[in-house]
């Protein structure tokens, strides 16, 4: 079924002025359900944990419905696979030390140059602290792609672990995860997937990726500033959580370290919840396949959601595309063919020789427009392409609440700002 855009637009008040929101690779604007839960919760259960009381223990109950309908986004086995923090970034600084017990002076860590700088600097804490190496993967430049025979090169020298993304948060570019976990599996290394510019475009199934650690931060997908990590529970159970000494050695909480953000975890939960609501609403042609393979309930709400808001999104990619070649002078850095729309999410990043992208984005947002400048976190990128000094890129990102006619009104400005 086709998303109906001013149902979809209406569960997100805050679209509700005369703006284009073209930045969300950085942070969607936030669903209604999502807010409700978090004034919800604030006003009627807001407790510490474990108290013999009413409110802390609906607290508790909404906490462990937030695990769960997380195991349930990202097909985990148990809610006990779900820890839940800040960030992308600060879960990964917080396991990587755990991981670093694991590690002997001289082993190696496998990072990309595709990579968010959240899942490269980590590792090179890590290997500077324990006496690692690092092992850097290196991209097509062209494409905007991973090199994948520079990838299977590194793996020949048996790193402890590979960091990867899903999806590169500047270009767009979507990494082929499952392959690279099994390439990365049998060279004897962890996974540690970032899935932050993915979660928001597509569905995720850690047991079919077969990934050891995955994570991703809910305020890209139409929730509040909360992050997400997946780990296998073996895993997760057998290392050394950094944690003050009353705190539970039990799973999730040993590595939920202090009083968490509960109003934004309850914001989380009802970020799911609309997206499980899209699944009701707009269904999927694969929905009889995926019952077949045995998703039901809120599993399979989420992914007939996704799945029919990924369907939507490939439209946005072939007409941001166009329209941003059309502009004379500009030039899109990561993949343009519309034949390999499945190789990319709609985020788009652009230059204008001899124009600086702070300066174009700064036109475009005088027109309501909102678009990011500059090289996004993804540091690595723009050093490999020679670009960090000209300023960067610009960067363009529509969501599923975008509009095809946003994106001609976007057209409209860009040409006038390039000019």
């Amino acid at each position: 079924m086709p998303l109906d855009l001013p149902a979809i637009r209406q569960q997100f008040p805050s679209l509700d002025r005369p703006a284009i929101f073209l930045d969300n690779p950085a942070g969607t604007q936030i669903s209604k359900p999502s807010l409700d839960r978090i004034n919800r919760y604030l006003l009627e259960c807001n407790a510490n944990h474990e108290g013999l009381f009413e409110t802390s223990r609906r607290s508790d109950e909404i906490l462990h419905e937030a695990h769960a309908a997380m195991a349930d986004f990202l097909n985990a086995s148990r809610p006990e696979e779900i820890i839940f923090g800040n960030n992308m970034t600060t879960l990964t600084l917080h396991i990587s030390r755990s991981l670093a017990r694991t590690l002997q002076p001289g082993d190696n860590l496998l990072v990309t140059r595709l990579d968010h700088d959240a899942n490269i600097s980590p590792w090179m804490l890590i290997a500077e602290d324990k006496g690692c190496n690092l092992l850097w993967v290196d991209i097509d430049v062209e494409q905007g792609t991973l090199d994948l025979d520079d990838f299977a090169r590194a793996l020949e020298k048996r790193p402890k672990i590979a960091a990867f993304g899903y999806a590169s948060n500047l270009l767009g570019t979507v990494n082929p995860v499952k392959k690279l976990t099994r390439m990365a599996h049998e060279a004897g290394a962890l996974v540690y997937i970032d899935a932050v510019q993915y979660a928001p475009h597509g569905p995720i199934d850690v047991q079919d990726i077969g990934c050891d650690f995955l994570v991703c931060s809910s305020y890209k997908f139409f929730g509040p500033h909360a992050g997400a990590l997946y780990g296998r529970y073996e895993l997760l159970n057998e290392l050394k959580a950094y944690k003050v000494r009353p705190a539970s050695d039990e799973l999730p909480h040993k590595f939920e370290t202090g009083t968490q953000n509960h109003e934004g975890i309850a914001g989380v939960l009802g970020a799911l919840e609309y997206l499980e609501w899209l699944g009701r609403q707009f269904g999927a042609a694969q929905e009889a396949a995926w019952k077949e393979a045995g998703f039901s309930g809120r599993r399979l709400e989420l992914k007939k959601g996704m799945s029919a808001m990924q369907a939507y999104e490939k439209q946005l990619s072939q007409k941001l595309i166009g329209i941003i070649e059309a502009v004379p002078g500009t030039r899109i850095h990561g993949i343009t063919d519309l034949e390999r729309l499945d190789e990319r999410v709609p985020t788009v990043s652009f230059t204008v020789p001899g124009r600086d992208p702070a300066r174009i984005a700064e036109e475009i947002g005088r027109h309501g427009i909102y678009v990011w400048n500059g090289h996004n976190y993804a540091l690595a990128i723009v050093e490999r392409m020679g670009l960090l000094k000209a300023g960067g890129m610009v960067r363009v990102g529509p969501v599923h609440y975008n509009t095809l006619e946003e994106l001609e009104t976007f057209g409209e400005v860009l040409e006038k700002a390039v000019k």
